[in-house]
């Protein structure tokens, strides 16, 4: 497990922004996909947005197409992840993860190293 560094989160107006920001601390090991699970209250942990580390293929869950957007800059070895036009079904924390084994998947079993997690509220 690598340990994974996340900044931003916090507090925002619905069709506000955030930046969230995650590199993998002291390693520059080769990682397959990066990128962010989420978890609402009372809810399971689900796959948000992930990026793959050699094509730069992305994927995102339905719910955020379209408004979130995640990038990384392999220079920085950070990944980030632009959320646009936040709405009250939104919240939750959201968690860095990052495969460095090549599973292959995007469950999150397929993940083997995890962030503490950042809490985004959107309230009015």
């Amino acid at each position: 497990q690598v340990q994974l560094v996340e900044s931003g989160g916090g507090l925002v107006q619905p069709g506000g922004s955030l930046r969230l920001s995650c590199a993998p601390a002291g390693t520059t090991a080769h990682y397959y996909f990066i990128g962010w699970f989420r978890q609402a209250p009372g809810k399971g942990r689900e796959p948000g947005s992930l990026i793959s580390s050699g094509d730069g293929n992305t994927f995102y869950t339905d719910s955020v197409k379209g408004r979130f957007t995640i990038s990384k800059d392999s220079a920085k070895n950070t990944v980030y992840l632009q959320m646009d036009n936040l709405k009250p079904e939104d919240p939750a924390v959201y968690y860095c993860v990052a495969d460095f084994l090549g599973t292959g998947g995007i469950g999150e079993a397929d993940f083997d190293s995890w962030g503490q997690g950042l809490p985004v509220t959107v309230t009015s």
